[in-house]
């Protein structure tokens, strides 16, 4: 079975709010997006502990910890203009396509 891309809500670069799992409450920059597999992952969320056998780079090696990828249902958009988790809207200018927070009305940042 092929992996079918998802519509992620999110981009890289958003703020977003973890709304359901261990680490919900916490807010964190969007790292990375995976389509295929309709995961994200977010800035000190979802840490996990890796075990590194010693090899050429890493002649120590050791235990690392890292951010691992969290579903993307389970994250929703973090305004901070109005300090609230919210949902996106799009409008039209003349500039383009431009993202929307729902509850006040602001346009989103569009960072990479």
């Amino acid at each position: 079975m092929a992996a079918v891309k998802q519509k992620i809500h999110v981009k890289k670069g958003d703020m977003v709010m973890v709304i359901t799992g261990k680490d919900a409450g916490k807010k964190g920059k969007v790292l990375e997006v995976f389509p295929k597999k309709g995961r994200v992952v977010i800035e000190k969320v979802n840490i996990v502990k890796r075990h590194t056998k010693p090899s050429q780079s890493m002649p120590q090696g050791g235990i690392f910890e890292k951010e691992a990828p969290i579903a993307s249902s389970n994250v929703m958009l973090y305004c901070t203009e109005c300090n609230k988790v919210t949902r996106v809207s799009v409008k039209e200018t003349e500039a383009g396509k431009v993202r929307v927070c729902k509850k006040c009305g602001v346009n989103l940042p569009d960072k990479k």
